[in-house]
């Protein structure tokens, strides 16, 4: 499945990573919200020549993520995923998938169910690279999915509510890859049915 290479030019303007100007250099203005914390389960702030090869590596180089990358092979988005991007990714931890409600991960994962798989995993991809600097408050960004999600940037850090009307807090934001960036967040992205 080839992913459409256009993005809304809103995520160009804002403020993913996803989610928030948190983990940028030491010399950033001290009103910017940081995301990131002491115990995140990813490591950022790694040059490019260090960084991962592509956004499926930063998932698959850490065992907090097992259930994304396994839920990305069986939507067969591994291979796209490792494409040229780039790519924004807000990737949620275990514990996430591990919170939605008895039984949903299962199905979603059951081979008859892989079209609506797709459209979660999709559902957390941008099809360009937005580093927390790009978001800002109130800004509308959409997903290879088609549905918005809605940044929010507070003193508290950055948010993203899906169109199902969820809000999920990005943790750590702007980790490398080669083909994009990943932004580390605390709960899955829904969209909307119907």
């Amino acid at each position: 499945m080839a992913l459409p290479r256009w993005i809304i030019a809103t995520i160009a303007v804002g403020a993913l990573s996803l989610t928030a100007a948190a983990c940028g250099d030491d010399d950033a203005a001290p009103e910017e919200p940081s995301t990131a914390t002491t115990d995140s389960p990813a490591q950022g702030g790694e040059s490019a020549a260090e960084s991962p090869a592509t956004v499926v590596d930063v998932a698959a180089s850490n065992d907090d993520f097992s259930t994304l990358v396994t839920a990305v092979e069986s939507a067969g988005l591994a291979e796209t995923l490792d494409g040229d991007g780039p790519f924004t990714v807000f990737a949620p931890v275990n514990e996430a998938f591990a919170a939605l409600p008895a039984g949903t991960l299962d199905t979603l994962l059951l081979p008859e169910n892989e079209d609506q798989l797709t459209a979660v995993l999709t559902y957390h991809v941008v099809p360009q690279e937005a580093m927390s600097d790009d978001l800002s408050d109130g800004m509308t960004i959409t997903t290879v999915q088609g549905q918005p999600l809605t940044v929010g940037v507070s003193d508290t850090g950055v948010t993203l509510t899906d169109a199902s009307g969820n809000t999920v807090s990005v943790v750590q934001a702007d980790i490398e890859a080669g083909n994009g960036v990943v932004h580390v967040i605390d709960g899955v992205l829904l969209p909307a049915t119907g």
